[in-house]
């Protein structure tokens, strides 16, 4: 009988990601982008009780490039799903992944339990490094 490997969110995450602020224009965003392969910018709070924010390029193609706006003109505010659903880097891939097809997600930051952000998990992490981990 094989052994059960239970594989968490922190298993399987990026540790880096970049996070931006709303009022930055697209252009100035993708600029900033130091890691092109969470394909996603994190929006920062404003304050204290704000909400983090989320914008994936598919964001970006559908809402500026598809539409022929200016990446000039149009800030990340514009264009971003705010509040971000996140996911707890002790859940199990499992469950992100059922919570990523309920929800159509394709990538969450990781919240830790003081708030902070700790990562950022996407399907293609969970499939990939989750799958290739158990074997």
């Amino acid at each position: 009988m094989s052994e059960h490997v239970t594989l968490l969110v922190r298993d399987v995450m990026k540790k880096e990601f970049d996070l931006v602020e709303g009022v930055a224009t697209v252009r100035e965003a993708l600029a900033m982008m130091e890691h092109i392969e969470t394909k996603c910018l994190i929006v920062n709070k404003r304050h204290e009780h704000d909400e983090y924010g989320i914008v994936v390029i598919a964001d970006i193609a559908r809402e500026v490039l598809v539409k022929d706006r200016s990446a000039d003109r149009v800030s990340i505010y514009e264009v971003m799903t705010k509040p971000a659903v996140t996911v707890h880097p002790d859940m199990n891939i499992k469950y992100a992944s059922a919570l990523f097809a309920r929800l159509g997600l394709s990538r969450a930051p990781v919240i830790d339990r003081d708030g902070k952000i700790v990562g950022i998990v996407s399907y293609t992490d969970m499939v990939i490094k989750g799958l290739l981990k158990i074997q």
